[in-house]
């Protein structure tokens, strides 16, 4: 009998040695998906920025291009021509 309750004693030890690994990860599993969260929702501000940057900077490009010498007007019509197509492409986009 004595044998028995050992073997009992030992399982219930186990079990409870594995209900303290189990709580342990859900944890650590709940902070990840936190941080997961967190840097999920800094990845798209920094891409929103990345996109307004970029705009910003075509749009400076554009008006240097614009300030230079006659010679480069031929640049200036290509560049808003482009710029015209892909603001055509968006309009079709959101036609759809």
């Amino acid at each position: 009998m004595s044998n028995l309750d050992d073997v009992i004693s030992l399982i219930e030890c186990k079990i409870s040695r594995v209900i303290q690994v189990a709580e342990r990860l859900r944890c650590d599993n709940e902070q990840l998906k936190r941080q997961v969260d967190e840097l999920s929702g800094l990845f798209d501000a920094k891409s929103l920025e990345v996109t307004v940057l970029e705009s910003k900077y075509q749009s400076l490009k554009l008006t240097k291009t614009l300030a230079s010498s006659s010679e480069d007007v031929k640049i200036v019509k290509l560049q808003v021509n482009q710029m015209v197509r892909e603001i055509d492409k968006c309009i079709a986009l959101l036609n759809r």
